[in-house]
Formats: structure tokens, sequence, C-alpha cells
């Protein structure tokens, strides 16, 4: 009888066996993850290594430059300060007897979104009709010499090469303006409310009768608050009273603060004359409400304009490494 023995034959899917590591090798495998890293925080060290900075004489032209096209866009687009030597404004500007040469600050931006009201004192270029017997230009005729007035008046230290003005706005565009009616300036049939009108203690205290005439589109009638010692529209056009209007397109911007003397730093005041009695005669907070706005108002915008100009500087400063 035969014997089954069962079959030897190896299983047909055997696992193969791990190979073995040797010490060495384990060893070396360990230390590569920590050379990378070494490599990886050198280069992070190189990158994070802070740049030398500049010395202050290679930083003082570019902020000497900066400081100069910030200045020039500013006083061209936003603002820019005028000096007021007439009387013509008095008590409003020049607020007293032998007081000259008030600094106003003059928004030239305003008049971009809005239009010119009665009531705003404005500063504007002469118009070509107006009499200019009065104004000398100041700039040299050398070339050289004229062209660096030319960039010191860009920056306020030299004045503009240009007959302008001040006044505060009577009447605009379609409305019709005549005196007097009880010593007062009449808009289209009205007689307005001038508080602000200051006598000349010398002069009568009356205003010389005029019109009617209607101010033609784009164009104002302006008066000063000195209304006995002001040459302003009702004789600029010697007889001919729309030669006396002022176009729109001359108007350089509205008059907000007087920034000199410091005696005298304020809001330049802004009535609407053709508004009625009881608006003028509102109580004093609300008067105050916009001065308060304006002052409220400056601390941010001040705060505001310095963070640009730091970002500005920085700006210049990276561009130029």
């Amino acid at each position: 009888m035969t014997d089954v023995v069962p079959s030897q034959n190896p299983p047909s899917n055997p696992e193969p066996e791990e190979p073995k590591t040797t010490s060495s090798e384990s060893e070396q495998a360990e230390s590569e993850p920590r050379l990378l890293d070494g490599v990886s925080t050198a280069r992070t060290r190189r990158r994070r290594r802070p740049e030398k900075k500049r010395s202050f004489w290679k930083e003082l032209p570019i902020l000497i430059v900066t400081a100069l096209v910030l200045t020039i866009l500013i006083q061209t687009f936003l603002a820019r300060v005028y000096v007021i030597p007439s009387e013509s404004m008095e008590m409003t500007l020049i607020g007293c007897a032998g007081c000259t040469d008030d600094r106003v600050l003059v928004d030239k931006l305003s008049y971009d979104f809005t239009s010119v009201q009665p009531g705003d004192v404005i500063v504007f270029k002469a118009p070509d009709n107006w009499d200019k017997s009065e104004f000398q230009s100041q700039q040299s005729d050398n070339p050289v010499v004229s062209t660096i007035e030319n960039i010191g008046s860009a920056i306020s230290l030299f004045p503009p090469n240009e007959y302008d003005l001040i006044k505060r706005v009577i009447a605009v565009g379609g409305q019709t303006v005549q005196c007097c009616q009880d010593n007062k300036v009449v808009v289209d049939g009205k007689p307005i409310n001038e508080s602000y009108i200051y006598w000349r203690p010398d002069y009568p205290p009356t205003q010389p009768s005029f019109g009617p005439v209607k101010v033609p589109d784009g164009k104002l009638w302006v008066m000063g608050d000195n209304r006995n010692n002001s040459d302003d529209s009702r004789f600029q056009g010697h007889g001919d009273l729309l030669a006396g209007t002022v176009p729109v397109s001359n108007v350089i911007g509205k008059a907000r603060l007087i920034v000199l003397p410091p005696t005298r730093w304020g809001a330049v005041t802004t009535v609407n004359p053709q508004a009625e009695a009881s608006a003028l005669n509102a109580p004093a907070w609300q008067q105050g409400l916009p001065l308060g706005v304006g002052m409220a108002a400056a601390f941010p915008t001040v705060w505001v304009g310095r963070r640009v100009r730091r970002r500005l500087f920085g700006l210049f400063a990276r561009g130029d490494r």
C-alpha cells in the first residue's frame, strides 16, 4: 500500500523580506533632513537680514524733491495761500485800521464739484478789461531769473505774475442786480441782507445807485465788503455794467481761512446775502456749526495728510533701492 505524502512545494506568493539597513545608512538618512533644514535656515537669515540704511545726506535730496513736488501739486490743484493787500474786503479781511497783508488759504478744489454761490468770497484773476493800473509785474526781464521766479511762484516763495483780486459774490449768471432800496442792493427784485458790510468812517455810509443789469450766464457780479471803498463790478466797466462782471472761468478758488497774522486766524465768513432774514438770524449755536465742523475736520485731515506724505516718502525710498 502506497502512502500518500503531502506536497512540500513552497507557497506561490511568498512575502519578500525587507532589506536590513546598516547602522551607517541609518545615520546618513537621519542627517540629510537636518542638513536641508540648515541650508533653508541660512537662506532665510540672508533674506531677512536688514538692509543697510542710507545716510541722511543721500536721503535729503529725495525728501527735498518729494516735498517740492507735493507742494506744487497741492497748490496747483488743492489750495494755496494768497496775500490780500487791498482794503476792499475790510473788515472781513484786514480787520483793523492800518492792518495789511492778510494771508488767506484759498480752496481750489471745491468749484470742481460745486458752482459758485452768492455770498462766497472768491479769489479771481482780473478780467482783461478791468483796470490794472495798480498792477506791476514783479518778475525780472532776465529769462534765467524769470524761470527761477516762476518755480518760486509755484511753491509760494514768490507771488504769481498775474493780477489776482478778492471780492464777495453778490449775484450769479441769470440774476438781475441793481441798487438801491433803503440803501440795500436788490437782486431779482428783493433787497439782500448784507450783515458783513463795513462803512469807511470818513466816507458817507451810502451806496451809489447802479443798474439794473442782468448778469450774463457764466459771469459773476462781485462787490467788496468795504462797500464805500471798493473798486468792484460797479466801477470796472466804466459805465458798461456788463463789462464789470467776472467770468466764472477766471475764478481761482474760494477763500476759506485767514492763516496769518496769528491774531486774525479763523474762517472767512460766508453768508448768502440772498437768504431770508430769518435764516440769517439763526441761533448762535447754529451759526457756529460750520466753523465747529471745520475745526473738527481739520485734525483728521492733517493726520491723513501726514500719513500720505510718509507713505509717498516710503515709496520713493523703496524705488531707489
